[in-house]
């Protein structure tokens, strides 16, 4: 079982942050980790099942937000322990950190809540690994200071997100001279491309998406020497109750990573 960032980097490939946006139920998250689990064993990458035990950020307040806490928490557990490997989810605020820490091995800081004190040091207090996701408003070097935080509040175990940054009202960019600059500062950085992809603040309420870039920008992320990647993947985006515009199709995913894996062996 990965415990430490050391146990994800200690592989020639990158490793992989990869399950549904938001879990939406025991089974569908059990045959999604399967398949994944089955992929990246067999391509040599360290694999972290991820999935929301709540959604937070939502446009609209109809938008579908979770199946319960605790039930969802518990879900992530069946996970880790059917499959042996770790999992992550988010947190959006300080009293939910040691709750969601029983249960998962990476705590997840969201882009739009980076800069919460409070967060940040609720989450080191747990001890387990803190990956905090850049702000879409912020530059890569202001993320130096998000990760002293977690750093001075005791926990080394820190990783920093790349997810695009805010280009206009309804579009991001990825700018790829900060994942090198994000690196410099000693904590391994992952590239979020699917929500890279987001198309936000449409005029429907629903956010977006153009998944149709998803492998470019995952070669683009290996290319330039990105620590792990992100990726959220459904079996039917179409009907996925969270994000599914900007979701890769299950199905699709061996074929992107087994690609992918080339370019890092093509660098070694």
């Amino acid at each position: 079982m990965i415990q430490t960032i050391a146990d994800l980097k200690n592989s020639e490939n990158f490793f992989l942050l990869a399950g549904p946006c938001v879990i939406e139920g025991e089974e569908m998250a059990l045959r999604i980790a399967e398949r994944i689990v089955e992929i990246t064993d067999r391509l040599h990458i360290p694999y972290v099942f991820k999935g929301s035990y709540r959604k937070a950020n939502r446009s609209r307040l109809d938008s579908f937000t979770g199946i319960g806490d605790e039930k969802a928490l518990k879900v992530l557990a069946k996970v880790r322990e059917t499959f042996g490997v770790p999992v992550v989810t988010d947190i959006h605020a300080a009293e939910e950190a040691a709750m969601a820490a029983e249960y998962v091995d990476i705590l997840q800081i969201p882009a739009f809540l980076c800069r919460q004190t409070d967060l940040l040091v609720a989450a080191a207090k747990t001890g387990k690994i803190v990956n905090i996701k850049k702000g879409q408003f912020l530059s890569p070097g202001a993320m130096r200071f998000a990760a002293d935080k977690v750093v001075e509040a005791g926990n080394s175990q820190v990783m920093l997100t790349e997810r695009g940054t805010t280009f206009g009202y309804q579009d991001l960019i990825v700018d790829y001279r900060g994942i090198p600059e994000m690196q410099s500062f000693g904590h391994p950085v992952i590239l979020d491309v699917t929500h890279s992809l987001q198309q936000p603040n449409q005029t429907s309420g629903v956010t977006g998406g153009m998944p149709q870039l998803i492998e470019t920008v995952a070669k683009a992320g290996v290319a330039v020497g990105v620590d792990g990647l992100f990726m959220e993947t459904h079996e039917n985006p179409a009907v996925a109750k969270s994000d599914g515009a900007n979701m890769l199709k299950l199905d699709l995913l061996e074929d992107l990573l087994v690609k992918l894996v080339r370019i890092r062996q093509a660098l070694k």
